[in-house]
């Protein structure tokens, strides 16, 4: 009877606040002449232009580069080597790492369970995850044996803050703060991606047990806090944090080609990582991490702010629900309201850049779009620790996205010259 219960209650979480029928029904992404949105072909070949000379001067060992308009592929292209030791050629549909890209699909998956009513923004994650109930702001520090001291925090770390990396949490192995990775590397902390046998539960009360940076709420820096946020949507929904993407998010939007491991028919698809090794491509080594993460080792850690893999197109198909206000192919994942408030300053002036951050993304405002280059205002963009970058503007209705795979590279400037060549490819 108790088996039957539970049954029943696990089927009712899966089902009963599933993704909405919209009476929008948009069409997903297809391939169109770019003269049929308003873009020049001519000017598009611009961007052929930029990616063969990066690849021939190896700024870059390869780069697929899409670009969408009105919902239509324009410009989907692949250049280069996914594996120059192995003589593997790019293919347009090969799957990359997207490391940080992955903030924005677990931003997306909270603003999901809230618009289900689970639970308020300015929430303490401590409501849900008990072990961030007596957190400590980060004070002293002996190096002599690495214990440190810290006193209570002024406000408790709430679900904002770690949507916005407002929380004081830092990040580890990239920190800023070299007494911070000790700290971090001492309490056995993962990063992001791993082919250790850890779950993302054990891992983020792990990370409670660490001082924070800050009082919550009072600065900016760029945290584990999506990854705190995946083991919470795990605890709110009751749902493994890999299953709820995918049941939630990735099938139905048909964005077949993003896991966090890529299963045994893909992995073969899977572009190295790599580096230049006296002026020649390489594979890049393991270090805190191994790069072959995604498709070797135990395969049970989910984080939030980094682990995922996925594809231009796939990626793409998700920024398009954002530019239609929440909805593909009659599907709603979210309601325009909501993304409308994703989009405003969440920070204030913490950054003060021509950007400011939402609840997922960089946002352009007016100092940005007047700076040239990157978009209207209200485009939203990011990208990914190992070279991936994208954006979105919203009145453009326009997606760019550039994949690559390298570490330790200097004179890559592929980034900035694919977002101004986007911008300079409109012909209406």
């Amino acid at each position: 009877m108790k088996k039957s219960f539970i049954f029943l209650l696990t089927f009712y979480s899966l089902t009963s606040f599933a993704q909405t029928k919209s009476i929008q029904v948009s069409s997903p992404l297809t391939e169109a002449a770019a003269n049929s949105v308003g873009m020049s072909e001519e000017r598009l070949a611009r961007i052929d232009a930029m990616c063969k000379k990066a690849v021939e001067e190896a700024q870059v060992p390869g780069v697929v580069a899409l670009v969408a308009r009105n919902g239509r592929i324009v410009y989907h292209k692949a250049f280069g080597m996914a594996n120059n030791e192995t003589g593997k050629i790019l293919k347009r549909d090969d799957i990359f790492r997207i490391a940080s890209q992955t903030k924005a699909i677990t931003s997306t998956a909270v603003m999901m369970l809230w618009e289900e009513g689970r639970f308020k923004l300015d929430d303490p994650i401590s409501k849900y995850i008990p072990e961030f109930n007596e957190m400590q702001v980060f004070k002293s520090f002996r190096y002599n044996d690495t214990t440190w001291t810290g006193e209570p925090v002024k406000t408790e770390i709430t679900i904002r803050h770690l949507l916005t990396h407002t929380s004081g949490i830092g990040y580890g192995s990239i920190d800023n703060d070299e007494r911070m990775k000790m700290i971090y590397h001492k309490a056995g902390i993962i990063m992001a991606f791993t082919t250790k046998n850890i779950t993302i539960e054990e891992n983020i009360k792990n990370l409670a047990g660490v001082p924070l940076h800050y009082n919550p709420g009072t600065k900016y820096t760029y945290s584990m806090g999506l990854d705190v946020l995946g083991y919470f949507i795990e605890v709110v929904s009751g749902m493994p944090f890999d299953k709820f993407l995918k049941t939630r998010i990735f099938d139905p939007l048909g964005m077949n080609d993003t896991w966090f491991y890529l299963p045994d028919e893909k992995a073969d698809r899977l572009v190295a990582v790599q580096h230049k090794v006296n002026s020649k491509w390489k594979k890049f080594p393991t270090t805190f991490y191994d790069p072959d993460y995604p498709v070797k080792g135990a395969k049970c850690f989910f984080s939030g702010g980094a682990g995922l893999c996925s594809t231009a197109k796939d990626y793409a198909t998700f920024l398009q629900m954002y530019l239609n206000n929440g909805e593909l192919k009659g599907i709603r994942l979210l309601s325009r309201t909501t993304i409308q408030f994703m989009m405003s300053n969440q920070i204030g002036n913490l950054w003060g850049t021509g950007e400011y951050y939402g609840l997922a993304f960089g946002v352009l405002d007016q100092k940005g779009q007047n700076m040239g280059g990157k978009g209207s205002i209200g485009t939203f963009d990011w990208g990914g620790y190992f070279n991936t970058q994208y954006f979105a503007d919203p009145k453009e209705k326009i997606i760019g996205i550039l994949m690559k795979q390298t570490q330790n590279t200097s004179s890559d400037d592929t980034e900035w010259k694919f977002r101004q060549l986007v911008g300079q490819a409109v012909d209406n």
